[in-house]
């Protein structure tokens, strides 16, 4: 079963996730969803590349989550997904919603199959205030209706705030 891990900017969420799969005893491979299009972002990227293990495999994949999940998917393997929302926005930059719901279905539809452990990790944005511009709260809209299609999948659910993991749903860490 999949596990959610929530956070916002710097929660320590990413960390969390990558103790958990660490730990896990697993074969890992991360599951970047990142398109690093200036340098801030280059800058982030390179900071989640310094602190993984060298030998977590790694699947680069910004559009057809789904498909990488599938295919990467073993009994002895941990996949984490860093992030969601990443991906949720590569997908609304495209303008076709279509292949925005079929993406978000086709992960959906998979998360109850895959063997193994699923680490998904995601921003949470909706704690603030409605944002100005219509992109942005679409964005917070569909962040917020495909963060609880997963809760309603995953096994636990884990909120991260300065560091500190609270849990939503399921067994404590």
């Amino acid at each position: 079963m999949p596990e959610l891990i929530l956070g916002g900017a710097r929660s320590g969420k990413s960390r969390l996730a990558e103790r958990l799969a660490g730990e896990s005893g697993l074969r890992v491979t991360y599951v970047a969803t990142s398109l690093p299009l200036d340098g801030e972002m280059s800058a982030r990227v390179a900071h989640h590349r310094a602190r993984r293990p060298a030998h977590w495999g790694l699947v680069e994949e910004p559009l057809e989550l789904a498909r990488v999940l599938r295919e990467s998917a073993a009994p002895d393997a941990c996949l984490l997904v860093d992030c969601l929302t990443l991906w949720l926005t590569n997908l609304l930059m495209l303008d076709d919603p279509a292949r925005l719901d079929a993406e978000r279905e086709a992960l959906l539809a998979c998360l109850g199959e895959l063997p193994g452990r699923l680490l998904l990790v995601s921003n949470e944005t909706g704690l603030g205030v409605v944002p100005l511009g219509e992109l942005t709260r679409r964005y917070v809209d569909e962040a917020g209706r495909l963060h609880q299609a997963i809760a309603e999948r995953c096994e636990r659910v884990v909120f991260t705030v300065a560091g500190l993991p609270m849990i939503l749903k399921g067994e404590a860490l």
